[in-house]
């Protein structure tokens, strides 16, 4: 109402364009009231506050941090140590965002897809116990697979982020697993007529600040420890590291990998992340058949164990 008053002034005072781009803008508004109104009841403000703290984690504190090392035995600046944090964070909301808001009802396996963004083993997890409350059912199967092959190519934008040598080495390898799994996901759906059924896939949101201090404590922890064990064990040493920590949780451990200074070769780095890879999948085929039933996931259990195999064949041989 108060802009309307103002098209007389506006009219005299400047040229006629400028009401009547107004005017123009306010028709459009008023049209989309519905629209708006939709999406605001639709939307939780919840994610209102968490889309503020993405802004506040990577526009706000990491533009401040000084870029320069400051503590001796953490190779890194502050600056780089959260541009880690930024990095795995954004890809982690953007899959978060992409599952719960524009593919909310597609079925299991665009769950697996999206969910393999941020966290294939989380997504496993839940994709199991979905099976194992249903029965047997190649859909969830296939999505599980899924899940895994994203996390393929997760790996490569990764290390394409903090070392382009190392997301070269990993890119053919990766690819070629990643579409493999995809392959066998496929031939899965095609052995499948049922429509995909909401998929129900409910996570916490991957960007709390708890969840980012965390993975920061982790990532430099990891840098820490991989250092030492690089100064005192060399290449060997960080191989058996990678194997135990891909039972854990590989995020903050592959870029402290990536960027880091340390006494091994660019084959031995590629070698880990690999490794590293190879565990993290033996983790998920054993979480398909615990949370799921065996009789119900052993065909994904299998096609994630045999991925894992491959890829530390691959591994040795570099």
């Amino acid at each position: 109402s108060i802009l309307v008053y103002a098209f007389g002034p506006l009219s005299l005072e400047f040229s006629y364009w400028l009401p009547a781009l107004l005017f123009v803008t306010l028709i459009f508004i008023l049209n989309a009231k519905p629209l708006i109104e939709r999406m605001t009841v639709g939307l939780d403000s919840y994610e209102i506050e968490t889309f503020g703290k993405m802004i506040l984690l990577s526009a706000v504190i990491l533009p401040l941090l000084p870029n320069r090392e400051i503590v001796p035995y953490i190779p890194l600046s502050p600056f780089k140590i959260w541009l880690a944090v930024v990095v795995i964070s954004t890809i982690s909301y953007g899959g978060y965002i992409a599952q719960k808001y524009i593919f909310p009802d597609k079925g299991y396996f665009v769950t697996g897809i999206i969910g393999g963004t941020y966290s294939s083993t989380a997504t496993t997890v839940v994709l199991a116990r979905k099976g194992g409350r249903e029965g047997k059912n190649p859909i969830v199967e296939a999505a599980m697979i899924a899940a895994t092959s994203m996390m393929y190519i997760r790996l490569i934008v990764v290390a394409a982020v903090f070392n382009m040598d190392v997301a070269y080495s990993l890119a053919i390898p990766f690819i070629l697993l990643a579409a493999g799994s995809f392959a066998v996901s496929a031939l899965l759906m095609a052995g499948e007529r049922k429509e995909g059924k909401k998929s129900d896939f409910v996570d916490d949101n991957p960007l709390e600040f708890g969840t980012a201090f965390l993975f920061a404590i982790l990532f430099v922890a990891m840098m820490v420890l991989t250092r030492y064990v690089t100064q005192e064990y060399g290449g060997a040493g960080l191989q058996i590291l990678s194997f135990v920590v891909g039972f854990t949780d590989i995020d903050p451990f592959v870029p402290s990998l990536l960027t880091g200074k340390y006494m091994v070769s660019h084959a031995e780095i590629v070698s880990s992340v690999m490794i590293a890879a190879r565990s993290n999948n033996l983790l998920k085929a054993i979480y398909a058949v615990w949370f799921g039933k065996f009789a119900d996931t052993y065909r994904a259990a299998s096609v994630i164990a045999l991925l894992g195999v491959v890829t530390i064949v691959w591994a040795v041989k570099l």
